[in-house]
């Protein structure tokens, strides 16, 4: 079979007639002689999608877990052609495109051919300014950014895969992000990918869309940032290291007149404290991203992820027993002032510094060693 063609379905029975007649005039014109499909995966509707879906010709197959991405998962796994295509069954789409979008995917022997909306006509009211001005651009721009892509439309939900290429690249989202998990992984594997110019319809009146905009836009963002790993592992790093550097600096040379201005003082180091403490949590996030992702860490993170249990104890002890020397240090010093006048400030914040960023980066560690273990 050359081609199946995938409805995610859930209580679609308004729209998804017209949506599956819509495929096949343009899969049935004239000269283009296709052995197709159509698929309508049914996500536990509870009107009669299912009956309309049959009547039409479909096959319907039952998807029981929940989710945009689940509901495609289960309709492409059961698919019977070289190549699929997907789109949602709302009549947003323009179907008519389909023969197009598959031809573009052959001819250019593509893995993923993907019918841009960003590039086509989108009718008034079709999609959200802030979907259209913000949220598609900029996650758009990002995967292009961060994934070395050429795309125009992240989001677009009318796409043509090549099976067999797609059965490589372990997609698992059963949520809206799948649709940035397929680009990403796509593009990982260096797999070819193509556009047309499409575009975009109105919904019919009263439809309440699937889509919710900040929830699934931030499943997006989480998604597309939680692959690439090595970002948050050398940005926290670098943050880290020239804020421990300078918290040094401030602390063996104190408060400092440059070009007029104070720097070194208080405020300095406690910006500098806050800096560093941010540093190890981007970095600790990356060390738990290295967990999930093929993708290899620097030498320095590889260690501290296979820092075993005896390493790790000693650390802890030897942390937690040099706060308390310090802690002891400061009350004999206080009572041998009989409590007052104490004035640890200048170097207050450099101990809490060089002592809170190891104590965090144990507790980090032994958290990500537990993860492990029960992984």
């Amino acid at each position: 079979m050359h081609l199946s063609f995938v409805f995610p379905c859930l209580n679609e029975e308004a729209t998804l007639a017209g949506c599956i007649r819509a495929v096949k005039q343009s899969l049935e014109a004239a000269g283009a002689h296709l052995d197709y499909e159509i698929v309508v995966a049914d996500n536990g509707s509870i009107d009669r999608s299912r009956e309309i879906a049959e009547s039409e010709g479909a096959r319907v197959v039952p998807v029981a877990t929940r989710g945009y991405g689940a509901a495609l998962r289960g309709g492409i796994e059961s698919a019977r052609g070289t190549y699929v295509i997907f789109a949602d069954a709302d009549s947003t789409y323009l179907y008519e495109d389909t023969l197009r979008l598959y031809r573009k995917a052959v001819e250019a022997d593509a893995d993923m051919a993907i019918a841009s909306r960003m590039t086509g006509k989108i009718e008034r009211g079709a999609m959200p300014p802030l979907h259209r001005h913000l949220g598609t651009p900029v996650l758009t721009t990002l995967i292009n950014a961060l994934f070395g892509g050429r795309l125009t439309d992240c989001n677009s939900g009318f796409r043509c895969i090549r099976k067999s290429a797609y059965e490589t690249w372990a997609i698992r989202s059963n949520g809206m992000e799948f649709a940035s998990e397929l680009l990403i992984k796509a593009l990982k594997h260096r797999a070819r990918t193509v556009e047309i110019s499409s575009g975009l319809r109105r919904g019919p009146e009263g439809r309440v869309a699937h889509l919710r905009t900040w929830r699934d836009g931030m499943r997006h963002l989480l998604f597309i940032l939680s692959e690439r790993p090595r970002l948050f592992e050398v940005s926290g790093l670098l943050l880290l290291l020239v804020a421990s550097l300078l918290q040094a600096i401030a602390l063996i040379v104190g408060p400092t007149k440059v070009g007029g201005l104070n720097i070194f003082d208080l405020h300095t180091k406690a910006l500098l404290l806050l800096a560093a403490l941010t540093g190890l949590q981007a970095y600790l996030f990356a060390c738990m991203l290295f967990l999930k992702q093929r993708e290899k860490p620097l030498p320095i993170t590889r260690r501290s992820i296979e820092i075993d249990e005896a390493s790790l104890f000693f650390l802890l002890i030897g942390i937690v027993g040099t706060e308390a020397v310090l802690v002891g240090a400061v009350l004999a010093n206080w009572a041998s002032n009989n409590f007052a006048n104490l004035d640890l400030a200048q170097v207050s914040f450099g101990v809490i510094h060089f002592l809170s960023v190891p104590g965090m980066l144990a507790v980090g560690l032994l958290a990500l060693h537990v993860f492990k273990k029960s992984d």
